[in-house]
């Protein structure tokens, strides 16, 4: 019945999205009306591997909109370069963020810097975890009210500059061929787990599917209405992600979790008009391949505004690596230091 509830509530909220022409409505609708559904309705339940479901078909989609050719484009240092740059600024600018955030609310050092970097939430949050000296419920808030304030406010930002992909309809001759391309993009998760992938249950299936690309191998669309109910079992569980209890934590925390994410937002949007001015890039490429969501979430609003799915991807996979392999370390070697 918990599930059934939010399944309900889900589809309700993702129908007066789509009759109110709001963007992205079968993932915002179901994660507004089940986020706030659940300050009133307390048995709510959705399975992780619902959201894992919808994270393999995203991945599908990202794989066969994702352009090979962008490797071996001349523009590739120039765009190397904008990679490694803007990284390194959002990583300095995390640090001073947690400066300031430190002073303002008198959180601990390795607190104040876990809350700022903007990384994957599974990821930032499996670290906290790990390490000592963290409080895990102000660092699970910080980064569940990012989360909510990107794939909130960036489909309002985009949608003006968006383009309306043309409905896929289902083709029955397809379906055998949809089914083994789900199923063996579902076998390359656990594989991409065990290579300490980020984010594997969406990486495994979009590596698979460009690998099936590079060997020339024809694959069949995904339906726009797979599309959609891949956004609504991850916007179900996004909306469940802000618990009731973590409004407990004090008022200077909960408005200083917002601020750092109206900041944090603010800082991506100078660096989109930067590529934008410097690369000629698109409004909604630009702003989705800076902004701090995750590759799921971008990846799907990237797909549903008609942005450059390959330049989006590739910003964003570039950044996890760089926070997964550069920045986590440079906050491992001070936790020992401050401990």
């Amino acid at each position: 019945m918990p599930i059934l509830r939010v399944l309900g509530i889900a589809l309700v909220g993702a129908c007066t999205f789509s009759l109110l022409h709001i963007p992205i409505p079968w993932m915002l609708g179901p994660l507004v009306f089940v986020l706030v559904s659940q300050f009133f309705i307390r048995e709510l339940k959705w399975p992780k591997p619902f959201r894992n479901i919808g994270l393999i078909i995203v991945g599908i989609t990202i794989g066969e909109a994702f352009v090979v050719e962008l490797f071996v484009q001349p523009e590739i240092w120039e765009l190397s370069i904008y990679l490694l740059g803007l990284n390194i600024a959002l990583l300095c600018f995390s640090f001073c963020m947690s400066y300031v955030m430190r002073k303002w609310t008198g959180q601990s050092f390795m607190n104040s810097v876990v809350c700022s970097i903007p990384g994957g939430l599974s990821h930032i949050v499996t670290f906290a975890e790990e390490q000592k000296n963290i409080d895990l419920a102000v660092v699970t808030y910080f980064h569940v009210v990012r989360v909510l304030a990107v794939v909130i406010v960036i489909p309002f930002m985009i949608s003006p500059h968006s383009v309306a992909a043309a409905p896929i309809p289902w083709q029955l001759e397809q379906l055998p061929a949809l089914v083994v391309l789900i199923v063996c993009s579902a076998l390359f998760v656990p594989i991409a787990r065990k290579l300490h992938m980020p984010t594997p249950q969406i990486l495994g299936p979009v590596l698979f599917v460009i690998a099936l690309k590079v060997f020339h191998i024809e694959l069949p669309l995904l339906p726009t209405n797979l599309q959609q109910l891949a956004q609504l079992l991850i916007g179900a569980y996004i909306g469940l992600l802000l618990k009731p209890p973590m409004l407990k934590l004090s008022p200077r925390l909960l408005a200083a979790g917002v601020v750092s994410a109206a900041v944090l937002l603010l800082a991506t949007y100078s660096g989109a008009l930067l590529l934008m001015q410097q690369l000629d890039f698109s409004f909604a490429t630009a702003f989705l391949s800076t902004a701090p969501g995750g590759l799921d979430q971008m990846g799907i609003l990237a797909a549903a505004v008609g942005a450059n799915i390959s330049l989006v991807t590739l910003f964003q996979l570039v950044r996890i690596l760089f926070i997964f392999f550069v920045a986590m370390p440079i906050v491992q070697q001070l936790n020992r230091k401050y401990t």
